[in-house]
């Protein structure tokens, strides 16, 4: 699996499809294997797209391809059109499987957490498509730790083979993650896919103290909420601070602020691939140049610095992990 996946969400609305099409080409030229979508993704039409590629190209091509989908929210306006039940997952897997042209899903991911499904109909079933040879792996995606940690007991409790990948929100911007969630993948052997690597856009250095956003972004309507926190920083001088920190690092290497983004996340615990979201074929190249920058420890260590989201000191500061940590006598 490569160490960046090709994200689908603006396939089918904000990218048409020859523009989506371009991207695959683009992405498989350049190595990338793993291409992440969703039933949800323009209701379908991004799996669609992508089964029509996957039809148009020669086999030694589309065989490299490592396909991800994922299946919870709604398609339909009936309460039965959403959530990890059993008869919403049957149908949405299948549906995905029509629509991408395929005779099984390499990973199946849960969207979110399902608070009206028992999880063990979620995992049983997950178990019962694996068993078919539907599926050969799964995944969650913006799963808190606990929901977690619940999902893989249930999977060994169950005998089904656990999650192998948990798709988070995750950039130098949104990091909090680190307290609790990366923990639980670590300690239960996920990988992390993390999605909004860029933070909306943010990360690309494409806004300005001087020129607020316009519209939404994929971080939400504006990260300058304004609120104090961040150990004393509001949350505007936070992304501030990161940006500033993140101009200085790219220039250091000669690189984009997107691109050295990017290759800090790469240096980040349990890391499988990074999701990358692109609207045109040239935003995705000047992605994918991440995949031949590596940052030095300083740079990472200042990074870290400008983005540290400061943990209160219980449960996820100083003092909360001081009481979760023990040294031996004499060492």
């Amino acid at each position: 699996m490569s160490s960046y996946a090709l994200g689908t969400m603006t396939f089918g609305t904000e990218t048409d499809e020859h523009g989506s099409l371009a991207q695959m080409d683009t992405f498989v030229e350049a190595g990338g294997t793993l291409v992440d979508t969703a039933d949800v993704y323009s209701a379908g039409e991004s799996e669609s797209i992508i089964g029509r590629w996957l039809s148009q190209r020669p086999r030694d091509v589309t065989e490299r391809v490592v396909l991800a989908t994922k299946g919870r929210f709604p398609m339909g306006p009936d309460a039965n059109d959403a959530g990890l039940s059993r008869r919403h997952l049957r149908r949405a897997l299948r549906a995905s499987m029509r629509r991408l042209r395929v005779e099984h899903v390499d990973l199946y991911q849960v969207h979110s957490w399902d608070p009206l499904t028992p999880l063990e109909e979620t995992v049983a079933t997950v178990g019962e498509e694996i068993r078919a040879g539907l599926v050969s792996y799964w995944g969650l995606s913006n799963y808190t730790g606990w929901q977690l940690a619940a999902a893989c007991a249930t999977a060994d409790a169950l005998s089904v083979p656990r999650p192998v990948t948990l798709q988070p929100q995750y950039n130098l911007l949104a990091r909090e993650i680190e307290w609790e969630v990366i923990p639980a993948a670590e300690y239960h052997g996920l990988g992390l896919l993390p999605w909004s690597p860029l933070g909306g856009g943010w990360l690309t250095g494409k806004y300005r103290r001087d020129s607020p956003p316009q519209g939404a972004t994929r971080l939400g309507e504006n990260p300058e909420r304004g609120v104090e926190a961040y150990d004393g920083r509001s949350a505007r001088q936070r992304t501030w601070d990161v940006l500033d920190a993140l101009a200085v690092v790219a220039e250091e290497n000669g690189s984009s602020m997107g691109a050295t983004a990017l290759a800090w996340l790469q240096t980040r615990p349990a890391m499988s691939s990074v999701i990358l979201g692109a609207r045109t074929v040239d935003q995705l190249r000047a992605n994918l140049d991440a995949v031949a920058l590596a940052l030095t420890s300083d740079q990472v260590a200042r990074l870290d610095e400008a983005s540290d989201p400061a943990p209160a000191d219980y449960p996820y500061g100083s003092a909360g992990v001081g009481q979760r940590s023990r040294a031996l006598p004499g060492r």
